[in-house]
C-alpha cells in the first residue's frame, strides 16, 4: 500500500533535504561543498541586483558562506565544475557520467554540423588555446560577427560549441566570464575517464530522484531526459522508474490533498518516519538560529522552487519576473520567497546600492497581510534581514518604501539594533 504523508511533512522533508529548515546545518567552505552534494547541483546566474543567484543559494543553507567560496571550490580545488546550456555546478566526481550527454550533444545536427563546416576556425582556437594557455572569449579577436545568444564572434561560438561537447571545459572566471581550457588539463585525474553508457544512464536515473527530493513522474522524467540527452518513451520511462521501485531505490508516496503520485529515494523512509513523529532527524540540527527565530530569504534559482510544485505542497506561487517588463510584473524584479517555520510566507524585492553601501527593500508582500502584526514574526524578519545586510556588505537597509503599516515599527528598530550589535 503506498504511504500518505501530510503536506506539512512533506514541506518539511523538502526544505530539510535542501538543507533550509529547521535552519542552516553547514557553515564555510567546508559547508559549501557538503550543501552542493547534498542539494546535487547549483544554478549559477550572472544578474547581480543584489549577490548573484548561487550565492544567494548558498549563503540561505551555509552559516559564514562567502562567495569566494564557491570560487574556490570550483577553480581551485577542482571539487565542482560548471557545465550546461542552463548553467549548473555539479561534483567533478560526476563529470565520467556528464561525458554522455556532452558526446550526445556533439552528435545532435547544430554541434554536428558547426563542427563540419567551421573546421578551420575551430582548429585555430584550438591551437591558440594550445600555444597561449586558459583563454577567454575576448582574449580572440574573432574572424566575422554570429547571430547567436552563446557569443558574439565565431570564435566566441566555437569556444562555447567546443566546452558544451565537453573537450573544453571552464579553468576560471574573470568578472564572471569564463577562461576555457583542455577538458583533462582541468579535471583532476580521478574525473577524467568516461562512464559507459548503460552505467551512466542508471547513475542519472538515480540522480534524477535524489536531487528532486519529492517530486512526480513526470518532473523525474524531464529532469532524467535532460541529464541524457535523450528523450525516452513513456514506456521506457515507465521501467526505469518502476524498475527503480522494484530495486528498493525510490519509493512512492501520496501527499494528502494531491491527487498526483510522488516518488523519492527509498533510503530516506526512515526521515518521514521522524517527521511524522514531530521530530527533526539528528544529522538536520541547525547549527544556530531556526528559522522560527530568523527567517530566510530563497535565492530566484533555489532548488526548492520547483513551480508546479511549490503551489501544490506550499500553497505559494512563484514566478521570477526579472524578464518581464516593469508593468507586466505582480510583484519585483529580483523577487526572492520569503521562508518562515516551515513555509513560505511572502516576497520581498531588493536592490543593493553599492556606492551607498544600502540595501533596499523595494516591495515587500505578505500571503496573509496578518503575519505582519504578529511580534514573533517581525522579529524573525529583522534577524533575517540583518543577516541580509551582512551577507551583501551593507552598513545600512533601507526599508521606506513599505507601504504604511507593512510592518511593524518593531522591525525597523530591532533591525537597527542587530545591526548596530554585529561586529565590524
Amino acid at each position: 500500500m503506498n504511504r500518505t504523508i501530510s503536506k506539512t511533512v512533506a514541506r518539511r522533508y523538502l526544505l530539510g533535504r535542501q538543507g533550509l529548515w529547521p535552519g542552516r546545518r553547514w557553515a564555510g567552505k567546508e559547508g559549501a561543498a557538503r550543501a552542493i552534494r547534498q542539494v546535487g547541483c547549483v544554478q549559477m546566474d550572472p544578474l547581480t541586483a543584489v549577490a548573484r543567484s548561487h550565492d544567494l543559494m548558498l549563503w540561505s543553507r551555509v552559516a559564514g558562506y562567502e562567495p569566494q567560496h564557491l570560487e574556490s571550490l570550483l577553480y581551485e580545488d577542482r571539487e565542482f565544475f560548471d557545465y550546461g546550456g542552463i548553467l549548473f555546478v555539479y561534483p567533478m566526481e560526476e563529470l565520467p557520467y556528464w561525458r554522455l550527454h556532452m558526446r550526445r550533444r556533439r552528435e545532435q545536427a547544430r554541434y554536428a554540423d558547426f563542427f563540419a563546416q567551421h573546421g578551420p576556425l575551430v582548429e585555430s582556437v584550438l591551437a591558440e588555446l594550445r600555444a597561449r594557455g586558459p583563454l577567454g572569449n575576448r582574449d580572440f579577436d574573432g574572424n566575422a560577427r554570429v547571430e547567436s545568444y552563446r557569443a558574439r564572434k565565431d570564435t566566441g561560438l566555437a569556444l562555447y560549441n567546443l566546452w558544451i561537447t565537453g573537450e573544453l571545459m571552464t579553468h576560471s572566471r574573470r568578472s564572471f566570464q569564463r577562461a576555457y581550457y583542455f577538458r583533462d588539463e582541468v579535471a583532476p585525474p580521478h574525473a577524467r575517464h568516461e562512464a559507459g553508457e548503460e552505467e551512466a544512464e542508471r547513475y542519472f536515473a538515480r540522480k534524477a530522484i535524489s536531487d528532486l527530493g519529492l517530486h512526480t513522474a513526470s518532473a523525474w522524467a524531464s529532469s532524467f531526459s535532460h541529464m541524457i540527452c535523450r528523450r525516452p518513451g513513456k514506456a521506457e520511462l515507465k521501467e526505469i522508474l518502476e524498475g527503480m521501485i522494484a530495486a528498493g531505490e525510490a519509493r512512492e508516496v501520496r501527499i494528502e490533498g494531491q491527487r498526483v503520485h510522488y516518488y523519492l529515494p527509498a533510503e530516506d523512509l526512515p526521515i518521514l518516519d521522524v517527521l511524522e513523529d514531530g521530530g527533526v532527524p539528528e544529522e538536520w540540527r541547525a547549527l544556530d538560529t531556526t528559522t522560527r527565530e530568523e527567517v530566510n530569504l530563497l535565492a530566484p534559482l533555489d532548488n526548492l522552487l520547483a513551480r508546479q510544485r511549490t503551489r501544490d505542497i506550499f500553497d505559494f506561487e512563484y514566478v521570477w519576473e526579472v524578464y518581464k517588463p516593469a508593468e507586466l510584473r505582480r510583484w519585483g524584479y529580483y523577487t526572492l520567497p520569503i521562508l518562515y517555520e516551515d513555509r513560505l510566507v511572502g516576497r520581498l524585492d531588493p536592490k543593493l546600492d553599492r556606492k551607498a553601501g544600502t540595501l533596499a527593500i523595494k516591495g515587500f508582500w505578505l500571503e496573509d497581510p496578518a503575519l505582519g502584526e504578529d511580534p514573533e514574526f517581525a522579529s524573525a524578519l529583522a534577524q533575517g534581514l540583518a543577516g541580509f545586510v551582512r551577507f551583501h556588505g551593507a552598513r545600512r537597509a533601507d526599508l521606506s518604501a513599505l507601504e504604511a503599516g507593512a510592518l511593524p515599527s518593531q522591525v525597523e528598530r530591532k533591525l537597527s539594533d542587530t545591526l548596530a550589535a554585529a561586529p565590524a
